[in-house]
């Protein structure tokens, strides 16, 4: 899939930070990693369960429920689905190997789609029918 414009800019940005403490820190920032993105500001790698800990502090600030981070994901496929992604593009944005787990995954929401879709046909025709 593309690269998104909003996720260029802020990988842009992230260089640009980068670039700004290791002059800041000199001889202190470590040049190990400097072509990794998930560096602190020191320039040491950012450990995965970082990322997991504190989005349970994002969510709390800006007052939203607490969900697990990989729920997004989740959320991410099915808002694809309910706008009409086909399945296969949905599968290679996942990662999916094989097209038979995110069918199986997510065929509820496309169910539930379709069952959406069909209410909205039945009530227009309804509609129509008093009309008549």
């Amino acid at each position: 899939m593309p690269l998104m414009p909003i996720v260029e800019q802020a990988l842009i940005a992230e260089r640009e930070k980068q670039a700004e403490m290791k002059q800041v820190f000199g001889k202190s920032y470590n040049k190990k990693y400097e072509e990794y993105i998930c560096v602190d500001a020191l320039g040491e790698l950012i450990k995965p369960n970082y990322v997991t800990d504190h989005f349970q502090v994002v969510l709390k600030n800006n007052g939203l429920r607490k969900i697990r981070f990989h729920d997004l994901r989740h959320s991410c496929a099915s808002l694809m689905l309910a706008n009409g992604v086909q399945m296969k593009l949905i599968q290679e944005w996942l990662g999916h190997s094989d097209i038979g787990t995110t069918s199986n995954v997510y065929s509820h929401v496309d169910s539930e789609s379709k069952k959406l879709s069909a209410a909205a046909i039945s009530k227009a025709l309804d509609m129509n029918d008093n009309e008549i």
